[in-house]
């Protein structure tokens, strides 16, 4: 008898695991040429519960549950922040979270599957929500931590449980858009509607309005405005900010969610090719062979400069932004302005 795709993905899936026990789901997908989604799917009936796809109904329960861990990743960096749910304002397609710890932009119209997923551990189990968009690709995950209301968490899955099994069907991304060329673009223009901006939320749609590329757009604006520095220039923003306690804004997206960290970055630890910050509520992990580039960026706004780090990979694809902590209506802070003036001075020596 003839095996099903499920059937064979499963048995390839389960001997990869076996030659490569501590192999992340993510990099066994892209091993076996399938999506995370897909391979989470294969634990339906066991170890994964499909959920529905009311989005807006699950985020606005999330308060319930208590703390919890929120992770979000894309190809070169995870973020993962601990902490509650709160000022949750879901409108789809769009929504936000804005509570001192968990601080997220959703952008519900790329959500195209849900799960709650029991992982299996030496001691109970690792229980967690995680929410994939139509490539299969995770766009965020919510887990359960020492701290959660498991019973508060346990009734949100029960009531969010599809009632049939999920159409699994993958589509494939569509490809990255292709910059016009230099010569082409109104290169005065950009920077005079640079210039004028009072917001940083205007950046995305003057790229729009001139038909530029986010990096594109750094490269052409005059390097008062954006720099290019050297790969390493990120790693020496972290370490500044870490010895002396300035607080910072990290912010990592996946296709459906940007997650937000505010305030310090304490321990800092190499391992393996990733650099990472290891504090108590915030963790990050960034693959050092990712970063393609690096830039100091100055956006004006109503209060004064905005200064920021920005990386990208190997294909202009942004992997983190980072900023010196700020609210609106208050000016950014000098040590975070020292701290990016000073990593610029090192780069031009």
């Amino acid at each position: 008898m003839l095996s099903s795709p499920n059937t064979d993905l499963a048995a390839r899936w389960n001997t990869l695991r076996g030659e490569k026990p501590a192999l992340r789901i993510r990099d066994a997908a892209a091993t076996l040429g399938v999506s995370e989604a897909e391979l989470v799917a294969l634990g339906v009936g066991q170890t994964a519960t499909p959920l529905t796809t009311d989005w807006r109904g699950i985020l606005n329960d999330m308060p319930e549950v208590g703390r919890v861990m929120c992770l979000t990743r894309n190809e070169h960096c995870v973020h993962e922040r601990h902490g509650r749910f709160e000022g949750v304002d879901v409108k789809a397609p769009h929504g936000i979270v804005l509570g001192p710890d968990i601080d997220l932009r959703l952008f519900l119209g790329s959500w195209k599957h849900g799960f709650a997923v029991r992982e299996p551990l030496k001691q109970g189990e690792r229980l967690s929500l995680q929410f994939f968009d139509g490539a299969g690709d995770a766009v965020h995950k919510i887990y359960a931590t020492d701290e959660t209301d498991r019973p508060a968490f346990d009734a949100l899955i029960v009531r969010y449980t599809a009632a049939t099994l999920p159409d699994m069907k993958i589509g494939r991304r569509a490809p990255d858009a292709v910059d016009r060329p230099d010569s082409e673009i109104d290169v005065a223009g950009l920077r005079t509607a640079w210039l004028g901006m009072k917001d940083t939320h205007e950046f995305f749609g003057m790229l729009g309005k001139f038909k530029v590329g986010r990096v594109q757009a750094l490269r052409l604006v005059g390097e008062d405005l954006a720099r290019e520095l050297p790969a390493r220039a990120l790693r020496a923003a972290f370490e500044a900010a870490s010895a002396d306690s300035t607080p910072v804004m990290v912010f990592v997206g996946s296709h459906g969610c940007i997650q937000i960290h505010t305030g310090p970055v304490k321990r800092l630890v190499d391992t393996q090719g990733w650099f990472n910050v290891l504090d108590p509520d915030f963790n990050l992990h960034l693959r050092d062979a990712g970063v393609a580039r690096v830039f100091s960026v100055r956006k004006p706004t109503e209060d004064g400069i905005v200064t920021s780090i920005e990386a990208f990979d190997a294909h202009n694809r942004n992997i983190l932004l980072m900023f010196g902590a700020r609210k609106p209506g208050k000016p950014e802070l000098e040590e975070w302005r020292a701290i990016v003036a000073n990593v610029e001075k090192q780069a031009a020596s």
